[in-house]
């Protein structure tokens, strides 16, 4: 073999024996790293990708693991290890080497992962990180001498944690640093280390930097003059307060973006004796004369001196600020007179600055004079009168929110904006004629909202004056004030081919829905006619299609939702064209649909959300109703029959509402693949059996009503284990849906203000649960923090289980009206967020345990109507207000509130139980037995010993008796011995 060849050979074998394989794929020495870390990460079964195969499979393709994609080499750059072992209590130390085998590591994500501090300092000084997120965990001050190792750090993210910032020292050896964020955190102020010699915080090379909702007072802009490179800057949400000077801000010469949001500012001043009262130059826009460089303010919410003087000729030098949020700031009209200097600005935002009057109408001056203007906010107010004229001049304008005001008046101003894409304009006092005359050259509008103002309709209006826009969004619920006419929706929508959102709720609409709304427009995703009087069969006649179900029309690429509530729908809904629709969201609640749930609805692959409730539908549900990504179901107080077949077989499923329906049988114990279920309510039916252990099994379940049936049998004690962690916590239940589902499809962005009063959609997880003897409706946040087991009215026996008290979330907890015995067991001290405990109406006996005055959120408290005696729980704390009706209905229960007193009462008689009715108290009576016989027994025994060892007379008697009875047995024995044998023989 020739030398360059046996070379060649050997340089294979050393790159093979290094974990190179000459594919593709990950090294192999970084896999099995990556697979020694797994079982130290995975607690929460988040890495079950990072499977151990055969040699050389490429961990490249595993999850959160990111691989070099410009390198032969596929070394390991990035491992997102977030939320890998967040739980409620385990704290733990990291170890940095374990990330030594990833040699060209440069993104490790950790946050939310329970990290108190590092094992070994050493392990980050050999990183070459670029990028470190340690977000949201438990670390503090002693971590940075750990992390100013990193010295070729990037960006790194603390935020969440519990860092003071005593000493710069440990930030300031970051000197690669460009963005750092210690936002939530408790830092007062940066205090210099010893070693730095009096500097303060300096990173030269750090650009943005986030200090928001710390504990900050006005003197943190001192000690971060050494950052002479910022361009951002955040300060929101601290403990700033009064005066800024000037002069502590100068150092920020690069400054791009500011926001001192959210804190208690008043002004700001040049120097600690010098305050701008002459009037020459507003107090607010001094500051933006200080930072030439800025572009950005945010100053919402603090408390901003409203005394705003005239513009001064050298304001000029603020010409390149573009945009200004003072949203929530005390203001007053003369910040509109003032505003006209910023001649570059492009976004404007006043929401909720407590403006009243009505809007200056001065040509060429103030706001008016804003020719680069895109973006005005000036919602949340009180403004009022008429639109002025000169709003017209905004010839940029692109988006306008004038809603929540008092605006009278027509929309003649905003006719010759061309450029406006959306228009805001909800909740005033407007009257619009349709089809928007006044907007009808207006050729980009895509966002029309005008909820809860006057329309006019035009007559004749259907093929004439075809507005020019082709609107996305149109919104128009609450403003039909024409009482008593019989109108329907305006027909130029009929021309609107683009629209995906359309809301005609709450007027006076009537008559059958018309095909004209439907079948042009092929992109509809939102439909939603609440709260009108249509009326008639959901089947309408077409031309081309007869007995089309409405929902034909909505076939379409994107998700569909669909909302018909609250009408007078009536008639069966009957056919459904087969085809596939894409509907994920549908609600025909409160009509009178009457009839079987069609089998047509099997088509609805797509569907996530159903509410059917509050109809006549009959039936069974169809066996083959089973959408694969259904999440929400409800189809209350309808006349369901028949027993609860394997329908709704979704692992995703959340909320299953099928209460006040005249289901039979049992609950089958298919209920258990249900793995995402939170809510299960069957209250009011017809079903027997037992309750099923499957349940159990349902570790995300929150709320559980089983009230009002037929159950029988023991409680499982099972149920004890259920987490009943709030929802907010794993999000298991939310909002089916915020606005439209593919708003990134629309061709327009959204503006910066839709937060305020984007329309939202009345299809929201609402379910009622009955607790502290009210029914109540939960929805949106609220039902993220309510759970409980109602299992009242039924016909469950034998004893509360203990393991009822390990529900330590639960909020309320019915056991009422049913056949249960034995006592209330002490466990129930354990459920510390109690809010209302019904055990009312059973057959329980002994005392109520003293362990449960310990429950400080109960409100509700009731065993009224059982054998319970003794004394009634101390009145103190919140059994201070519990009343007589919370014990009623047991003879032998004594103390305050009661009548009877305790010490007048007669001692309870003893009444012999049984096996199957022994609990706590029967199994201490036993054990007081057994120790009370044995301790008589030796008693008794010691006592013969000692009185035949002192008198020799009676041991003699005693040993005669004794003697005695041996005999006589003996005799016995061998004589009835005899006899029997000799009966025997002569048998």
């Amino acid at each position: 073999m020739e030398p360059k060849w046996l070379w060649l050979s050997v340089l294979l074998l050393l790159l093979e024996g290094c974990g190179w394989h000459g594919t593709d794929a990950c090294w192999e020495d970084e896999r099995i790293a990556l697979l020694q870390l797994k079982p130290f990460f995975n607690p929460l079964n988040y890495l079950n990708s990072w499977e151990e195969e055969v040699k050389g499979s490429d961990c490249c393709q595993w999850e959160r693991v990111e691989c070099n994609a410009y390198s032969s080499s596929r070394r390991v750059i990035g491992l997102s290890l977030n939320y890998t072992r967040w739980s409620y209590k385990e704290r733990w130390y990291l170890n940095a080497s374990l990330f030594l085998p990833f040699k060209e590591l440069k993104r490790l994500y950790l946050p939310e992962n329970n990290i108190a501090g590092f094992v070994e300092s050493g392990g980050f000084g050999k990183l070459n990180l670029e990028i470190l997120d340690l977000s949201d965990n438990y670390l503090n001050d002693t971590m940075l001498l750990s992390l100013s190792r990193l010295s070729s750090l990037k960006d790194l993210n603390l935020a969440g944690n519990f860092f003071k910032i005593s000493s710069t020292g440990g930030l300031n050896n970051l000197t690669n640093l460009k963005n750092l964020d210690l936002s939530s955190n408790k830092i007062k102020s940066f205090q210099p280390s010893r070693q730095d010699s009096g500097r303060q915080l300096n990173l030269t090379h750090l650009e943005e930097f986030d200090l928001s909702y710390n504990l900050m007072n006005d003197s943190i802009f001192a000690s971060l003059s050494g950052l002479s490179n910022l361009k951002s800057l955040d300060v929101s949400s601290n403990q700033l307060n009064g005066s800024i000077y000037m002069k502590d801000l100068s150092a920020f010469t690069n400054l791009e973006e500011l926001d001192m949001s959210y804190n208690d500012l008043n002004e700001f001043v040049a120097c600690k004796d010098e305050v701008f009262t002459n009037g020459s130059i507003p107090r607010l826009l001094k500051l933006v004369y200080a930072f030439p460089s800025v572009k950005t303010f945010y100053l919402q919410h603090n408390n901003l001196n409203k005394t705003m003087a005239t513009q001064d000729q050298e304001l000029h030098v603020w010409s390149n600020v573009e945009e200004i949020f003072l949203d929530g700031s005390y203001l007053d009209n003369n910040i509109l007179q003032s505003i006209g200097v910023f001649t570059s600005l492009k976004t404007l935002s006043l929401h909720n600055c407590g403006l009243m009057g009505s809007l200056p109408n001065q040509e060429f001056s103030g706001w008016c004079d804003l020719r680069n203007l895109k973006s005005l906010d000036i919602s949340g107010n009180a403004l009022e009168g008429i639109l002025p004229y000169c709003l017209g001049n905004l010839t940029s304008l692109l988006e306008l929110d004038i809603s929540n005001n008092q605006f009278t008046g027509n929309l003649t101003p905003l006719a010759n904006l061309s450029s406006l894409r959306f228009v805001s304009l909800l909740r005033n006092r407007l009257q619009i004629s349709m089809p928007f005359l006044s907007l009808a050259n207006l050729p980009n509008l895509k966002f029309l909202l005008a909820d809860e103002n006057k329309i006019v309709m035009e007559p004749n209006s259907f093929h004439t004056s075809i507005p020019k826009f082709q609107l996305n969004i149109i919104s128009l619920s609450e403003c039909i004030t024409d009482i008593g006419l019989s109108l329907q929706p305006p027909k130029f929508l009929y021309y609107q081919y683009d629209l995906r959102y359309v809301d005609l709720s709450h007027n006076n609409f009537s008559g059958t829905v018309p095909l004209w709304l439907l079948e042009n427009n092929t992109k509809l995703e939102n439909l939603f006619l609440l709260g009108n009087s249509f009326t008639g069969p959901l089947l309408l006649p077409h031309l081309f299609h007869p007995n089309v179900f409405l929902l034909t029309y909505l076939k379409t690429n994107y998700k569909t939702n669909i909302d018909l509530s609250n009408n007078s729908f009536n008639g069966s809904s009957q056919s459904m064209d087969r085809e596939y629709i894409a509907l994920t969201e549908m609600a025909c609640p409160n009509n009178h649909f009457e009839g079987s749930i069609p089998m047509e609805f099997c088509n609805l692959f797509e569907l996530e959300f159903l509410e059917l409730s509050q109809n006549n539908l009959s039936g069974s549900i169809p066996y083959c109703f089973n959408p694969p990504y259904l999440r929400h179901v409800h189809v209350k107080r309808n006349r369901l029959s028949g027993p609860l077949t394997l329908t709704f077989n979704s692992s995703s499923l959340v909320t299953l509402d099928l209460r006040g329906n005249n289901l039979t049988g049992n609950i089958p114990k298919w209920i258990g693949i249900f793995s995402s279920l939170s809510v299960l309510l069957l209250k009011d039916n017809h079903l027997d059996g037992g309750i099923p252990v499957q349940l159990c099994k349902l570790y995300s379940l929150s709320i559980i009503d089983l009230s009002g049936n037929m159950f029988s049998g023991l409680i499982p004690s099972c149920l004890g284990n259920l987490t009943l962690a709030m929802k907010g916590e794993k999000s298991s239940v939310d909002v089916v849906w915020n606005g439209p589902s593919s708003m990134n499809d629309l061709p327009i962005d959204i503006p910066f203000y839709l937060s305020h009063d984007y329309p939202s959609s009345y299809m929201e997880e609402w379910i009622e649960f009955t607790t502290k003897g009210v029914s109540y409706s939960y929805g949106g946040d609220i039902l993220e923090y309510m759970s409980g087991i109602d299992l009242s009215c039924n016909r469950l026996t034998g004893q509360i289980p203990l393991e009822m008290g390990n529900l330590s979330e639960i909020h309320s907890l019915n056991l009422s009206h049913n056949n249960l015995v034995g006592v209330i067991p002490s466990s129930f001290s354990q459920l510390k967020q109690i809010e209302s405990l019904d055990l009312s109406y059973n057959n329980l006996s002994g005392r109520i345990p003293i362990q449960l005055v310990e429950l400080n959120f109960l409100e509700v408290f009731s065993v009224a109507h059982n054998n319970l005696s003794g004394s009634t729980p101390e009145p103190k704390a919140q059994f201070g207000t519990f009343n007589e009706s919370s014990y009623e209905g047991n003879p032998l229960l004594c103390g305050p509130p009661l009548q009877n007193n305790c010490s007048k009462t007669v001692s309870p008689p003893i009444v012999p139980t049984t096996i199957d009715n022994e609990g706590e108290g029967s199994f201490m009576d036993i054990y007081v037995f057994c120790v009370s016989f044995l301790v008589s027994y030796v008693i008794v025994f010691l006592g013969i010993f000692v009185v035949l060892y002192i008198n020799s007379y009676w041991r003699q008697v005693w040993f005669s008796f004794i003697e005695s009875c041996i005999t006589t047995c003996r005799y016995s024995v061998v004589g009835n011995f005899l006899e029997l044998y000799i009966f025997k023989r002569c048998a």
